[in-house]
Formats: C-alpha cells, sequence, structure tokens
C-alpha cells in the first residue's frame, strides 16, 4: 500500500464529505499529525527582525537594498571611517591550525585575551580573577544563548517584557526549563528595579535572563542598582545577562566605560552569573559570528561541551584575527570613539523625530535603539504592524515593537499587547541611511495626517 500521494490517508485526496464536514476539519486543525508537512513548523523559521525583512523583500528590498533605510535590522555601521575607531581586518591569514576543526568552547589564545580583558576593565584590584577556563568562544549570540539553554536544569526562568525578539525562540525550543514572563512597567521606562528581581525569585524563579543594555528599549541598568540585583540574586538565582550592547553607554560622558556585570561579581567560579557578548555590536562585525559566554568554570566546560552537537564551534580562522583586537587599552579607545559617534546619531535621530512631531518620553541611554510610542499618530498607523507596511511603501524598515512582547509558549492574545503601539527604530545605520529613513517616516505621517484631516 502507498501512501506517496498523501501523507495521511490511501485515497488519492479527501473526499467530498471529508471537505464538507466540520468535524472533520476541526480533527485536523486540532492534531499536528494531520496537517500538510506534518513533520515541518514553518512558524517557527523566522524572529520578528526577519519577519519584517521577508515583508520588505516583498516591496523589493532584496532586489536593490541601496534605495532603502533599513532601521529595523539590530546591526551597527560597519565602515572604518569612525573618528578614533581602529581599522577592522580586510583580510584574513589562514593559519595551518586555522585549517583544523577548532574546539567547539574556542581556541585558547582568544580565551585567554578575553579573560584577560574582562579582568583589566571590571576586574582590577578583585581577587578573583578570570581565567581561559571561564570563557566558551560560540559562532555568535543566538548559537551562544541555544547553548545556555540546552545547559539549564529544571527551572522556571524569568524573562522581562520587552526584551529581544530572539529570546522567544530559544525560550520555546527547550523543555527543561519553563519560561516565565514578567511585564516591566511603561511609566518608569520598563526599568528594572531590584525588587522586581526579589519579587521574581520569591516566586520561585531560579533563572532570570535579560539583556543590559536593555533590547529594545535602550536603557541600561547600571551600579549600584546592578550590584544590588547581583546581591539579591547571590546563591538564589542565575543571572543571564546579554551584554551585546554593554559599549554603547552614554552615561559617563562617553569616557568608553562599558557596561557589565562582571565589576560587582564576588567569586567568578561561585558567582551564578553568566555572561554574553562579542564582536558583533560593540566591535561593530556582525559578519564574523564570533562571541563568547563568560561565566564560572562548572558552567562554562558543559557551555562548551554543548557545542559539539548544536553547532560545531566558531570558525577557526576568525577567532585567530580577533585576538588583537581585544587588547585592553586598544578596546577602550575603541569603545570611547564608539560611544561619541553613535551619541551623535541618537541626537540626530531624536531632534528630528522632534520635529516631524513624536514626543520622546524615555531618552535611551545606552544601545542604538529609539523605543517609539506611536499613539499620537492617525489611529490608521498608531500600531507598529499598520506603521511598518505604510514604511514599507517609502522604503523603509522598522519592527513592530509587538515582536518583542515575548510570548514563547503562544497562550496570550498579543494584539492586546501594550508593546503593540510601538515601533523599535535602530539608529546602528551610517548617518545618511538615517536622513532617508526620517525622511520616509515624515511622509508616512504627512500621508496619514492629510488622509484623516480629508476624512474628517
Amino acid at each position: 500500500m502507498s501512501f506517496s500521494h498523501r501523507r495521511f490517508s490511501v485515497s488519492k485526496g479527501p473526499s467530498t464529505n471529508e471537505l464538507n464536514s466540520p468535524i472533520h476539519r476541526q480533527f485536523r486543525d486540532a492534531h499536528e499529525g494531520h496537517r500538510p508537512h506534518a513533520g515541518l513548523d514553518p512558524s517557527r523559521a523566522s524572529t520578528g527582525v526577519v519577519w519584517c525583512t521577508e515583508r520588505a523583500n516583498e516591496h523589493g528590498f532584496q532586489d536593490a537594498p541601496n534605495d532603502w533605510a533599513n532601521l529595523g535590522q539590530g546591526a551597527p555601521e560597519v565602515d572604518d571611517d569612525i573618528e578614533g575607531s581602529f581599522d577592522r581586518p580586510k583580510t584574513i591569514n589562514v593559519s595551518m591550525a586555522g585549517r583544523e576543526y577548532g574546539s567547539t568552547a574556542g581556541i585558547k589564545p582568544l580565551r585567554v585575551a578575553i579573560a584577560n580583558l574582562y579582568n583589566a576593565h571590571h576586574r582590577q584590584g578583585k581577587d578573583s580573577q578570570y581565567t581561559w577556563e571561564n570563557v566558551a568562544v560560540v559562532p555568535g549570540g543566538r548559537a551562544g544563548l541555544i547553548r545556555i539553554a540546552a545547559v539549564l536544569n529544571n527551572a522556571y526562568l524569568g524573562f522581562f517584557i520587552p526584551d529581544y525578539t530572539a529570546y522567544n525562540e530559544m525560550l520555546g525550543l527547550f523543555k527543561n526549563f519553563a519560561a516565565i514572563p514578567s511585564p516591566l512597567s511603561e511609566a518608569d521606562g520598563y526599568h528594572i528595579h531590584p525588587d522586581k528581581i526579589a519579587e521574581e525569585i520569591s516566586r520561585g524563579t531560579s533563572v532570570i535572563l535579560t539583556s543590559n543594555p536593555r533590547n529594545p528599549t535602550g536603557q541600561v541598568v547600571k551600579n549600584p542598582e546592578l550590584a544590588e540585583i547581583q546581591d539579591i540574586a547571590r546563591d538564589r538565582a542565575t543571572l543571564i545577562m546579554d551584554e551585546f550592547y554593554g559599549g554603547y553607554n552614554y552615561t559617563s560622558n562617553c569616557d568608553g566605560t562599558t557596561v557589565s556585570a562582571a565589576d560587582n561579581i564576588v567569586d567568578v567560579d561561585e558567582d551564578d552569573v553568566i555572561l554574553i557578548d562579542g564582536l558583533t555590536k560593540r566591535f561593530r562585525l556582525p559578519g564574523w559570528r564570533v562571541a563568547w559566554i563568560v561565566g564560572p568554570k562548572e558552567f562554562i566546560k558543559a557551555i562548551g561541551s554543548c557545542g559539539s552537537y548544536l553547532d560545531g564551534g566558531t570558525n577557526v580562522p576568525f577567532q585567530e584575527a580577533a585576538i588583537p583586537m581585544l587588547e585592553p587599552t586598544k578596546v577602550l579607545n575603541e569603545m570611547k570613539a564608539l560611544q561619541r559617534h553613535f551619541k551623535m546619531k541618537r541626537d540626530y535621530v531624536l531632534r528630528r523625530l522632534g520635529d516631524i512631531g513624536f514626543k520622546i518620553k524615555n531618552i535611551p541611554d545606552s544601545t542604538f535603539y529609539i523605543w517609539l510610542d506611536l499613539r499620537s499618530l492617525p489611529r490608521e498607523i498608531n500600531d507598529g504592524l499598520n506603521f511598518m507596511q505604510r514604511c514599507l511603501e517609502e522604503k523603509v524598515i522598522v519592527v513592530p515593537g509587538i515582536f518583542f512582547d515575548l510570548n514563547p509558549a503562544k497562550r496570550r492574545d498579543l494584539f492586546d499587547s501594550p508593546c503593540h503601539h510601538f515601533i523599535r527604530l535602530s539608529y546602528g545605520p551610517r548617518l545618511e541611511v538615517l536622513e532617508k529613513g526620517l525622511d520616509g517616516i515624515e511622509r508616512v505621517i504627512k500621508k496619514a495626517s492629510a488622509s484623516y484631516e480629508k476624512s474628517t
């Protein structure tokens, strides 16, 4: 008996009786095994940014990307013309070792360089110092998050809303922990207060995941509050701190200070604090896919090992090329240049948005994102999805806020989400791209306002 024509039926197709039967249709809809392509779940393929890019491709973005302003993707400009910034390598030397398989935890010289950087910038004068055994190199931030998730124990994992869209997929992949959302208050800028952490731990949360600096709101939790949060969690919960935007810190007069929980760790092998960062954002090399996880040796050994069955490890020649970039003085000077340049772009975008008519309640003090409230706009464009659609017509990409209301178990109707009336706007691209994008946004609002006035 052949099932080649139809996966779940011996006939050539569903009978008329089946097609017209509500109970048959209800049964198929309720049981995944009876759906077309039942072995696949295409809905798991897209993060929010990817989904928006796919919509842009439907409007021609893929065919002529230079005609567009991509203010959606979380990527910094990668050019070498930022004043005070070091030039990125344009060629990569491939050593004989680079032709071989590398350790899934990363090559030792790079792990040594990363540990040295953290000790120089965050552990000066402290008895407990990081070593190479406290570092695992991973092929990008998402791969690092997946590795961390793979080694978590049976636990309640707390996460905050809004936060980074890719957490949604990571939190939904594994069943060894239960992901528990915790909404933050818009009224105080979605700030994570120490008492919020204490509340999460008191209800049984034993793992807490968050970005800091915060994506998408552009805010940072810094000392002394960050230290207080770590004191509350010590010996009670594991903190997973996504610090990819740690260098985009505008709270210390652009002096190069990088925000990191590494400042407040008492014992690098006893404090349950896992940090993730990499070349992607603050070193402006997203295409290299070189990132790292820093934490207690016990965690790092497991995280390094699980790469053997998850991702196979990071490209060795790019690891070798990264080593000289991590010299501490060089990095400090790089962060000063980065902060001056991106603060200038932030101020330009905020000024333009103000001229267009937006009211920015919370000025971002970190990252390169603006969490933009649309509720003052005409009704037809005052939610993220409709606003994004109109922006696509002007060759501008933004990300609707609804994607940052993480919903990994799909238990909530996100159209009731308070994030639905926001977008995340990135000022990562070059200044001329920002100008083009803001011009497009201004056209969107003028057209909608004219349409509204005409209808009234």
